[in-house]
Parts: structure tokens; C-alpha cells; sequence
């Protein structure tokens, strides 16, 4: 009787142990950094730039960041940015055109369009989607029409590219995005 009631409890426990929620795992994602995304944010491919040189309208406009991380202006040809900050682009693009082409150029670079984030699995409709600043996992799930008839609803997969390469994590449906996240939304087992 004993090893009937004891086989009992192990089956019910393993039937409602897939009921629980994963941990949530996001050391390797804080350490990327979080939250607003300002000074720290590195430029890549598929931002969109707006270049202001003062006093030289001609070269003032907005510029999309190619996939190998560069902008193509006027006068200087190709610039590398990728993997800069706005304030050192500026410094880079100033430093082009010091080069015998404007006299004590000052410029200022602004972020005009953030790099699309993904979202994949039990969303209504999963793709590629414009980035909001100060968007969440949530957020990010409202923009693709909604959750899954199936979907696990309290956790995402989030992967970003990190400094040594992209890492992923679990995380809740209140965790920040950053542009060029993947956000994969996993099938609930019940």
C-alpha cells in the first residue's frame, strides 16, 4: 500500500512540476545593460543616423548604418561607426572632415531611428518590429498582436549581443528590450 500511495505522489508532483515557471535567469543579460539605453549605446547595423555638421547644411541628413557598421556622407566618403557611441561618431566625423574639408567642423549625432528588435514563437504574429524606447517584453508581445493560444505567458527567452558574444536568458514579461533584441516566447506544456 505504501509503494501505490508513494508512486501516487510522485506522479502528481511531476504532473503539476511542469506547471511551474522556469527560473528567471538574467545576470548575463544586467550585465549588458538595461533600462534607458542614452550614452552607453553603441551604434550597428540598421540605426538610423541624423548627422548635423553646423554651418554645412549640404551635409547635414540622416544616415543609415550599413551592415558592416558604416555611414556614407558627402565630401568624406565612408565612415566606420559601428560599435561607437553617438558622442564618438561625432568626434570620428568631425576628425574626417578636419581633414582638409570643413575648417573646425562641429558635429552632432543623434540616433533617428533605433535597430528593429524580433520576436519569435507563440505570438500572433511573430517578425521584426520597429524598437520604442522604454519598451518590455510585454510591450514588445502587444506590438506582435498578442500571445499564442498556447503560449507561456509569465517568461521569455531574450537574446542580445553582449560583449563577448550574444547571450540569452529567461526572463519576465517585465524585463527591458534593447534595439536588435530576439525575444522568443516559449509554448506552455498545459
Amino acid at each position: 500500500m505504501n509503494r501505490r500511495a508513494l508512486l501516487l505522489a510522485l506522479t502528481s508532483s511531476l504532473a503539476l512540476g511542469g506547471c511551474l515557471r522556469p527560473d528567471f535567469r538574467t545576470a548575463q543579460l544586467d550585465a549588458t545593460g538595461t533600462g534607458s539605453i542614452g550614452a552607453r549605446y553603441t551604434l550597428s547595423a540598421g540605426d538610423r543616423l541624423r548627422v548635423i555638421v553646423f554651418g554645412q547644411d549640404n551635409l547635414s541628413n540622416i544616415y543609415a548604418v550599413d551592415g558592416a557598421g558604416r555611414i556614407a556622407m558627402p565630401l568624406i566618403g565612408t565612415v566606420a561607426i559601428g560599435g561607437q557611441t553617438t558622442a564618438a561618431a561625432a568626434r570620428t566625423i568631425e576628425g574626417k572632415l578636419a581633414a582638409g574639408f570643413v575648417r573646425e567642423p562641429h558635429v552632432t549625432v543623434e540616433v533617428d531611428a533605433y535597430r528593429p528588435f524580433y520576436i519569435l514563437g507563440e505570438v500572433t504574429t511573430s517578425g521584426q518590429y520597429p524598437y520604442v524606447n522604454g519598451m518590455t517584453v510585454e510591450t514588445a508581445v502587444a506590438i506582435a498582436a498578442g500571445f499564442g493560444p498556447r503560449a507561456a505567458r509569465d517568461y521569455a527567452v531574450l537574446t542580445r549581443e553582449g560583449p563577448g558574444g550574444l547571450v540569452s536568458g529567461i526572463v519576465p514579461m517585465t524585463y527591458p528590450v534593447r534595439p536588435g533584441d530576439t525575444i522568443m516566447v516559449k509554448e506552455r506544456f498545459f
